[in-house]
């Protein structure tokens, strides 16, 4: 069981590191993990245009490579094309999220929230708007309340312990 514990620790340790190494990068996104002292990315003007079919999956990919401007464009895109996907929401609201344009995001989870909002996907994501933003009481909550609704799930359960460990670590 120690040795499992310790496994544990070390994932759990590696997933916190990324997470902060993603959210605190110096270079040229000056974005930080927590509070709004620093400006936003900076959204592109214009993204190339793709069929209505592909618009989501080419905001996905966009997400995926942490081109967060672009996919939140591409996301932008295709909420007008489905705009009862909760799935479009919920992708425009984490694009906004990661280049700090809460004003943005928190509009796209009001509408992820009209389609899905007693879902643990959409509790878990506020949760980490709330996060990146330095609220972690709102974070803490949002997280908790993903996690009654789906216990078992293993990224709602690492962002509870990552705000644990945190916790613990600034205390």
């Amino acid at each position: 069981m120690l040795i499992f514990e310790q496994v544990r620790r070390a994932g759990l340790l590696a997933c916190i590191a990324s997470f902060l190494t993603a959210c605190n990068s110096t270079g040229d996104f000056n974005f930080s993990s927590f509070g709004n002292t620093t400006p936003g990315i900076e959204l592109p003007a214009t993204v190339e245009p793709y069929p209505d079919a592909q618009v989501l999956s080419v905001a996905k990919q966009q997400f995926a490579a942490r081109n967060y401007g672009h996919a939140a464009r591409y996301y932008e895109r295709a909420v007008e094309v489905m705009p009862n996907n909760p799935e479009t929401w919920l992708g425009l609201a984490a694009s906004y999220d990661r280049v700090r344009r809460y004003d943005l995001s928190d509009r796209a989870y009001t509408e992820a929230a009209r389609l899905i909002g007693d879902r643990p996907e959409y509790y878990n994501n506020v949760g980490y708007s709330y996060l990146l933003r330095g609220d972690v009481a709102k974070a803490h909550s949002n997280f908790l309340k993903a996690h009654e609704l789906d216990p078992d799930n293993l990224t709602i359960n690492n962002n509870l312990e990552m705000l644990r460990y945190s916790s613990r670590r600034s205390s």
